[in-house]
């Protein structure tokens, strides 16, 4: 197996990471980096338990060569806490009863993350829409819903 040095930029902060070429961007943000609020569920992008951001737009860590960011921007849910303090999102999240179990949450959270970056008042539906990738187990959906809401000013 060959390894190869990845710069990578990660929550803001530029990262080296020696990894195989075939390394998924998920194994390098938990098993390299110890970023391990990106949860593995699936491992075939059916789940969207392994949502972050790169470039501000989702994408499924599960399904994503780590070597295919480099020279990208990529954001995990450790990323979105702000000054030691949860983001108004994750505030939303637990406030709204949003977490359930939280297996699903960061997932969730990184979906919703980028839906408000490009529509800061989205309606019920828009959100759906985004987070249409990203299962949550519990069923707890209309929390979930009701928390971006809450976290966009627009509380149900």
């Amino acid at each position: 197996m060959s390894l190869r040095l990845l710069n990578l930029r990660v929550n803001g902060r530029e990262q080296a990471v020696a990894a195989a070429d075939s390394a998924l961007l998920l194994e390098v943000l938990r098993d390299k980096l110890g970023l391990v609020g990106t949860k593995q569920g699936c491992d075939g992008g059916e789940c969207g338990a392994c949502t972050v951001l790169v470039d501000g737009e989702p994408r499924l860590a599960c399904i994503t060569l780590a070597a295919s960011v480099e020279g990208h921007t990529v954001e995990t849910i450790e990323g979105l806490v702000e000054g030691g303090r949860m983001s108004r999102l994750q505030q939303a999240f637990h406030e709204q009863l949003g977490t359930q179990c939280g297996y699903c949450t960061p997932g969730m959270v990184m979906a919703s993350e980028a839906l408000l970056r490009r529509v800061p008042h989205p309606e019920p539906e828009q959100i759906r829409e985004a987070l249409a990738g990203n299962l949550c187990r519990c069923t707890g959906y209309v929390k979930i819903i009701e928390a971006v809401q809450t976290a966009a000013g627009s509380q149900p």
